[in-house]
């Protein structure tokens, strides 16, 4: 007998992206840092921020980005390269802190093809990986299981940014 899985908060996600987002949720965050707790962001540098993943792959998956809305690294300044590498740095050392994974996926999405959820404007991910957990529900079922409330991730995050 067939079972369903619920994960209703997917729904926002599928709003977002289908036929295109209407405006880019990364320069919304960046124009707005008086809103830097609604949109998740956990630390600013001049030309760069770091910020928690809404719709996360795992709890703590991280976006380090450049304000800039630039689609390839090319496009980038010398100094925001420099900075969207201390942020991931930061956001690393920042998991290390709060959540103490075993592993670490870093790395940039450039282009619709290579699964860029938002093409146009270059971000890195950080998702944290721990020893033992395989997300087979995300091979069996297509559905990700995340075992934190977002908003208690982005708290232990954001305290963490602030020790290190």
């Amino acid at each position: 007998m067939p079972h369903t899985l619920y994960a209703p908060w997917r729904l926002d996600y599928i709003k977002t992206v289908a036929g295109g987002p209407k405006e880019c949720f990364i320069c919304t965050a960046a124009k707005s840092p008086e809103k830097d707790e609604q949109h998740l962001i956990l630390a600013r540098t001049a030309h760069c921020l770091l910020m928690l993943n809404r719709f996360p792959y795992v709890n703590g998956h991280l976006l380090a980005t450049p304000y800039r809305h630039a689609a390839t690294l090319a496009d980038c300044t010398p100094e925001e390269r420099t900075e969207l590498m201390d942020l991931l740095v930061l956001g690393q050392e920042a998991l290390r802190i709060a959540m103490n994974p075993q592993g670490y996926n870093i790395g940039l999405n450039i282009g619709k093809c290579s699964g860029a959820g938002v093409p146009g404007h270059i971000h890195a991910h950080i998702v944290p990986r721990w020893n033992g957990d395989i997300n087979f529900i995300s091979i069996i079922g297509n559905v990700r299981i995340i075992p934190q409330a977002i908003d208690e991730a982005y708290r232990q995050l954001k305290e963490a940014v602030a020790k290190w």
